[in-house]
């Protein structure tokens, strides 16, 4: 009888830690879970963290919407292993403790200090698995936080509003990865080449990385 009850407890504990308790997501996603939304906006403010090196955080550049874009771009099976690193990453403290007071809390409930504690722990591990499991979070991550309009911007890599020329070449082939219909130009279509001169510096930015105005 007491055996039941230890394993009725421990499966309620289970469900609480996995699936309870999680805030309602600030930003609106198709894939990703509370649970997940809340781990990937605390490890993304961790490895970027507002004030940093670059100023926007990892939820101001919208990494949890980037990965739920991306889980619908790749493979199942490569979506499920994602979700598997998200939800490892997640509860691993309860087996290995974070430092500090509540160390064994699950990742998103942790302190800043003992997210950033954690990452390091995982990415200076003696054990290669773990060095390896923290080198895809940080990819993934990185990836998110570098698609980022704002981020770009930031670095001054936003790309600018160039007008492409229509060459000879544009009349004969397609775009890449499209048949010869998809040919969109004609001989009335061509333009003069570029004179050659510099873009400046303060060019407009190609009009999806532009800061929005402000009303």
């Amino acid at each position: 009888m007491l055996t039941w009850i230890a394993v009725g407890a421990a499966f309620g504990y289970a469900i609480a830690r996995i699936g309870l308790g999680y805030p309602a997501p600030r930003v609106r996603t198709e894939r990703l879970l509370r649970s997940e939304v809340a781990f990937l906006s605390a490890a993304a403010d961790a490895l970027f963290p507002r004030g940093g090196p670059i100023e926007p955080s990892g939820t101001d550049a919208g990494v949890p919407a980037y990965v739920d874009r991306y889980l619908g771009d790749v493979p199942p099976k490569l979506a499920l292993l994602m979700r598997c690193l998200f939800l490892l990453f997640e509860h691993a403290s309860f087996v290995v403790r974070a430092p500090g007071r509540g160390g064994m809390r699950r990742f998103s409930s942790l302190s800043p200090a003992q997210r950033v504690a954690v990452l390091e722990r995982w990415q200076r591990a003696r054990l290669f698995p773990m060095r390896l499991v923290f080198t895809s979070l940080r990819a993934i991550l990185t990836m998110g936080y570098f698609a980022s309009p704002e981020v770009l911007r930031t670095l001054h890599l936003a790309p600018y509003a160039i007008a492409t020329p229509v060459t000879e070449a544009d009349l004969l082939y397609p775009p890449i990865g499209k048949g010869p219909e998809a040919i969109r130009w004609g001989p009335a279509d061509l333009t003069a080449p570029s004179d050659g001169s510099p873009i400046p510096i303060d060019a407009p930015l190609h009009p999806a990385y532009a800061e929005a105005l402000r009303a």
